[in-house]
């Protein structure tokens, strides 16, 4: 009996290249989400939960599509967010990220996640899947957690346009991280949203 969670992040949007907090999913944006549903579809999922922001609430219908038996359902604890800021383990090389987040911003950032962390890494009886589409960094705070590696490390964690990630806990055991950024169902000229010198 295995309690596994689908950690995907949304598709690119119109407006990523622009600045622009949130927008409807590109159309390369909705051939990453419709791949992405075929991946999926073998799978009986018992929930599927994603932020509100259009451009994962657009991934989570394409998926939807594809499984009408599940009914996507938004949570304010999966919006995008900058779960901690520079600590004291922070290597330098961060710091510019951190100019352009203020503190409240942090500790909204920080709130949240403990939220989700307590929402959603809860072991669950029987066998159960949940899929979860959400944001780059929501994803690499929650696989930061599985690992229990220092808080700082969130930020080496990459996720690529429809990325998947699977997380799992047997009972008795701690949750473990399965396989992380599966790529897969993307052809290389789809695998977006990752660091200029990430070898695809």
């Amino acid at each position: 009996m295995t309690h596994y969670i689908y950690l995907v992040r949304h598709g690119e949007h119109q407006d990523a290249q622009h600045g622009l907090v949130d927008g409807p999913l590109s159309a390369r944006g909705r051939r990453q989400a419709q791949l992405l549903a075929g991946r999926l579809s073998s799978v009986a999922f018992d929930s599927v939960r994603h932020s509100p922001l259009e451009r994962a609430s657009q991934t989570a219908a394409a998926v939807a599509e594809r499984m009408p038996s599940v009914t996507p359902q938004p949570s304010a604890l999966l919006f995008d967010c900058v779960p901690t800021g520079m600590t004291p383990e922070t290597p330098a090389v961060f710091e510019p990220f951190f100019g352009g987040v203020t503190e409240a911003e942090i500790d909204a950032g920080r709130a949240q996640m403990s939220d989700a962390v307590s929402e959603f890494l809860v072991r669950r009886a029987g066998d159960v899947h949940d899929l979860v589409i959400t944001h780059n960094f929501v994803i690499a705070w929650f696989i930061r957690e599985v690992l229990q590696a220092p808080e700082w490390r969130w930020m080496t964690l990459n996720q690529a346009h429809c990325g998947l990630s699977v997380i799992a806990q047997k009972p008795g055991r701690p949750w473990t991280l399965v396989s992380h950024n599966d790529m897969a169902h993307l052809p290389p000229e789809l695998r977006t949203g990752l660091p200029d010198d990430y070898p695809v």
